[in-house]
């Protein structure tokens, strides 16, 4: 997945915990195996070259797929796992890999879990009694500031997702023409239950640009959000308000 994953576990019987800890690390490096575009070996590689079909590979590859459709839908086609003609799950991927391993720890009795991919992040549980998990949001235009700080006070479940050029520069693409998205937009943040839908409404919004952006954004139940143009102007979902401090 070309980044870097922390993971922060509180509570739970220690040794069950730690298990679950070396399988989520074991998940989180054979969903790189599988899914990497970078690896010609690895099998969403070979499926994109037509070398393997679906059935023939790891379940989760089908699991992915299938989300990425139902993404596809609800966006109607500004995310996309076609990249330049080519099969690239990229843009959901990490998303659902981080959850997947947030899911695994809180399944194994600990009580407050958060994993970070790359920027973004899910959050399970409290890391104390009367304490929530709290998320930065980088401000894209004033490197090491924050644009944001987001409370999972009052939630058991919270994700985070920012898409933009920030870090990785012109990397999302726009699906209708297949070259880098063209926006007045430079970071889109998403806010929702699940970080494998946040990471996918994130990159979509960030191709569609601000003004459709955020009444799309605003449609979708249970997601909040916040775009930051390249102007330097705030746009919030209407609910937001709710989840920061």
């Amino acid at each position: 997945m070309g980044t870097v994953f922390s993971l922060d576990v509180r509570g739970g019987e220690p040794a069950a915990v730690r298990a679950a800890l070396e399988e989520a690390v074991a998940g989180l490096r054979r969903v790189d195996e599988v899914f990497s575009t970078y690896r010609e070996d690895s099998q969403i590689s070979r499926l994109a070259r037509g070398e393997l079909g679906v059935g023939e590979c790891d379940p989760e590859v089908a699991e992915v797929l299938e989300l990425a459709a139902e993404a596809e839908r609800v966006s109607d086609g500004w995310f996309s796992t076609r990249c330049r003609g080519r099969l690239d799950p990229t843009g959901i991927v990490k998303g659902w890999a981080t959850e997947r391993a947030a899911r695994r720890l809180a399944a194994a009795g600990a009580t407050g879990v958060s994993v970070n991919g790359g920027g973004d992040v899910q959050v399970l549980g409290a890391p104390g009694a009367g304490r929530p998990w709290r998320v930065g949001v980088s401000d894209p235009l004033r490197p090491g500031g924050l644009a944001a700080v987001v409370s999972a006070a009052g939630a058991d479940e919270l994700a985070v997702a920012t898409s933009g050029t920030a870090e990785r520069g012109d990397h999302i693409a726009d699906p209708r023409t297949g070259r880098s998205a063209v926006t007045d937009l430079v970071a889109v943040t998403v806010v929702a239950p699940r970080l494998t839908w946040a990471d996918c409404w994130a990159t979509a919004a960030f191709a569609m640009g601000s003004r459709q952006a955020l009444a799309w954004l605003e449609s979708l139940p249970d997601v909040e959000a916040l775009l930051i143009t390249a102007g330097d102007e705030v746009r919030c979902t209407g609910g937001l308000a709710g989840w920061l401090g």
